[in-house]
């Protein structure tokens, strides 16, 4: 089809859009409608964790196409039970319960945190989430985020989400109740800046949430499945959250995401949760084929290689344009601007010829980079020498 800027006008606005169209991708690589081509350090937001249309996503996918695509999550299917499986032998829980978004998983942790708090804790509902947090697009997760103003834009929004201080143990202990039902937190806050919880910081919150006896969940939507260069990234810290919520990465780019749990929090009874899309063969035979690459030997630790080589990379264009540093984890990084020129350093990325550059600035002073996790030193070398050219201008 030729395309016409004309034709966005169905669309509804909710972000500002280039006029440009993309039509193919492949590895680290977005073509769009005139032929250019991107070199894209964002991958759909940490989605695209083996990049564009990797073999094992298209094979997946076609394969089980032609074999059933959604028989009702009333019903077990294949890939779903494989998946489940996959997961919970690989981590610290017990239960799996798939959903489609990671705001979606984020809803299903507040719900079974509240059950789970009318069961155990009298009727405990609170939880405790953290300033410049971000857990979703859905009332309830708004609400739970601590992105100013998110808690009064639909207003009246949900209740019962009191923010502490991200790596200040002393803060989440001043909040804690009666009617405290869990702690919440991203164990990097992407949307955030890019912002890694301190280790000790996460031992500390395991260790207090379980004397006070209330429940500690991780939101793995941006960080989990490889990404900081473990399968999750609480094992970072060597803790036993009590729920995780993933997203993004488990789909490799299509719509698939999981709520987890350890078997003695699994309170939902029938009809408490469900949906119409949950767990379809379709979405989880992709979300098998991405683990199984993940848990293939040694890419892992290629992960965290190719990580600290960004980070390398980072620190070098730091200095030599007497910026502020980098920050991050595995291969979700930030480098840290000297002023708040973020957003114009992604729109003139996108404008470089031969071929654009592909970059997020979710905070006007720095750049996040968010590249497939199994791009190579060169694309990154490639990334570098372009980032390095718009700095000098």
């Amino acid at each position: 089809m030729q395309y016409h800027a004309a034709n966005t006008d169905s669309l509804m606005t909710i972000t500002n859009r280039p006029e440009l169209v993309f039509e193919r991708g492949e590895g680290s690589w977005l073509f769009d409608h005139q032929g250019k081509r991107y070199l894209d350090f964002i991958q759909g937001w940490a989605v695209n964790c083996l990049g564009h249309c990797p073999p094992e996503i298209t094979a997946a996918l076609t394969e089980q196409a032609g074999k059933l695509l959604n028989p009702s999550p009333a019903f077990y299917n294949g890939p779903m039970v494989e998946l489940a499986g996959l997961l919970t032998d690989n981590s610290c829980f017990d239960r799996v319960f798939f959903a489609n978004t990671g705001a979606e998983a984020n809803e299903g942790a507040i719900k079974l945190a509240r059950k789970w708090g009318q069961l155990n804790r009298d009727g405990a509902f609170e939880i405790i989430t953290f300033g410049h947090s971000f857990h979703g697009r859905t009332l309830a997760t708004m609400s739970a985020s601590g992105k100013a103003g998110w808690d009064t834009i639909f207003a009246p929004q949900v209740s019962g989400f009191p923010k502490a201080v991200y790596n200040d143990i002393a803060s989440v202990e001043a909040l804690i109740g009666p009617k405290t039902v869990a702690v919440m937190l991203e164990p990097v806050q992407g949307e955030g800046g890019v912002i890694p919880a301190d280790l000790e910081f996460l031992k500390a919150l395991r260790a207090l949430t379980e004397a006070r006896g209330i429940l500690l969940i991780v939101d793995e939507v941006q960080t989990g499945v490889g990404r900081t260069g473990k399968l999750f990234a609480y094992e970072h810290a060597g803790i036993a959250p009590d729920i995780m919520t993933l997203g993004k990465g488990i789909g490799g780019g299509v719509p698939l995401a999981a709520l987890l749990a350890r078997e003695a929090i699994c309170c939902f009874v029938p009809g408490d949760q469900g949906g119409t899309y949950n767990g379809n063969p379709l979405m989880t035979a992709v979300g098998v084929a991405v683990v199984r690459r993940m848990l293939a030997p040694g890419f892992l630790a290629e992960v965290e290689a190719r990580g600290q080589y960004l980070a390398k990379r980072l620190l070098e264009l730091s200095a030599k344009h007497g910026l502020k540093g980098e920050r991050g984890s595995g291969l979700l990084r930030a480098l840290i601007l000297d002023d708040e020129r973020g957003p114009e350093i992604v729109q003139k990325a996108l404008a470089l010829t031969p071929f654009g550059l592909l970059l997020n600035a979710p905070r006007p002073n720095l750049l996040r980079f968010m590249p497939a996790l199994n791009v190579s030193e060169a694309e990154i070398d490639q990334m570098i020498g372009l980032l390095d050219s718009l700095l000098q201008r």
